[in-house]
């Protein structure tokens, strides 16, 4: 059924779909509207569900943990500083193979106080254990959130699974989404029933004090499960396709790939500018193209690799910083051809739309145009000399 739906509202819609049986979350700039639709379909006896108020963030990612260790199917969500308070019961809830699902609104980290999108909060936990699914538009993220539970609920899993949507550009748009029926839903995502919970009449520990003699085991099944989710992801997409009539990849998307000559490969919203600024200069016969990443965590190396072995060119667009060093992405897609022979020419990297600012069709142009064969590394596009001029001043 096509609904004109704001982000966030469609999120809740689907959310409810899945059957939480518990939803705790704080209210954080441009999150609140997701948590705070379903506060509301909650309290009208719209979905079977406790929802915990809770005084911060860090509380709502330990009672989610909580939730899911007692055998609940649960929910929370986040954005920015909220994520970085959760940050210590994040690792915790990977660490003890709890699939929470959480959609995080992707917006910029103080300081200066910052509240518009860009990518430094989600990219700053990707190595917390969380499997971190990244959206185009809104009706890739109302269809994450489903194959989430899929995923991370998957006996061969058992990991917890990040949605990240561009905060405003998404949370907040407004687009004509296809929702899903609660038969669809049912029929691809069955009831939670977790190989292991917290019971009275069959105790067991989890998230145990462990000395040396056994932490980097359990560390190495974590990485080892998550290079195993690389062949699940494909899979629960087809079957989603199957219920749904609507096909992802889950690992990473490619555009004109065929015969490009010159490739951007981003993440996010961000790639519809460029998918339009492709058409427009495909019609002028220039041979460039898009790879897309949704998966960020696990990354997918081999289909990374088989879509650019023979790209001449690629730019690496980054919407956050590792300060002090390789922007993140590009720093991921460069390793990717560690040591290959068969491997681009040029892998330049590109930093844009930071704290909300605008990635306009232009910047998506400018950047194609830069990529003339020699590496740029971390350059900044679309930046203000002028507002440097004043702060030195």
């Amino acid at each position: 059924m096509k609904e004109f739906l704001e982000g966030s509202m469609a999120i809740a819609e689907v959310v409810k779909l899945c059957k939480p049986g518990v939803i705790s979350a704080y209210p954080i700039t441009p999150q609140t509207h997701i948590v705070e639709e379903l506060a509301q379909i909650v309290a009208n006896g719209d979905l079977n569900s406790q929802f915990v108020n809770v005084e911060s963030e860090h509380s709502a990612a330990s009672v989610v943990l909580g939730a899911v260790a007692a055998g609940v199917r649960a929910y929370t969500a986040t954005s920015s500083q909220g994520l970085f308070y959760m940050a210590e019961v994040l690792y915790n809830i990977a660490g003890m193979r709890l699939p929470v699902i959480m959609t995080t609104a992707a917006r910029a980290i103080s300081a200066p106080i910052n509240i518009w999108n860009d990518h430094q909060d989600v990219v700053s936990l990707r190595d917390s254990g969380w499997i971190q699914l990244h959206a185009e538009d809104i009706q890739e993220a109302v269809d994450l959130h489903v194959m989430a539970y899929k995923l991370g609920e998957d006996r061969s899993v058992m990991l917890p699974v990040m949605v990240c949507m561009d905060g405003f550009i998404l949370t907040h748009g407004v687009e004509t989404v296809n929702m899903p029926t609660q038969e669809e839903v049912d029929k691809f995502l069955p009831a939670y029933n977790p190989p292991y919970k917290l019971d009275v009449s069959n105790p067991m520990t989890l998230g145990p004090l462990v000395d040396p003699e056994y932490y980097t085991e359990a560390r190495f099944a974590l990485n080892q499960t998550h290079k195993e989710a690389l062949d699940l992801i494909p899979k629960i997409t087809a079957d989603f396709a199957k219920v749904f009539g609507r096909h992802y990849n889950g690992l990473i998307e490619g555009y004109q790939l065929k015969d490009a000559e010159r490739v951007i490969v981003a993440m996010g919203s961000v790639c519809g500018t460029i998918k339009e600024v492709v058409d427009e200069l495909r019609k002028k016969g220039k041979k460039v193209g898009l790879l897309k990443i949704t998966s960020l965590r696990p990354f997918p190396i081999a289909a990374i690799y088989e879509a650019l072995k023979n790209v001449p060119k690629v730019a690496v667009i980054d919407r956050a910083l590792s300060l002090g060093s390789f922007a993140p992405l590009s720093a991921d897609i460069k390793a990717v051809f560690f040591g290959k022979l068969k491997k681009p020419k040029a892998i330049s990297s590109f930093v844009v739309g930071l704290g909300g600012r605008d990635i306009t069709k232009d910047s998506i142009k400018e950047i194609f145009r830069l990529m003339t064969g020699k590496e740029k590394q971390g350059e900044f596009i679309d930046l203000k000399p002028e507002l440097l001029k004043e702060s030195y001043e």
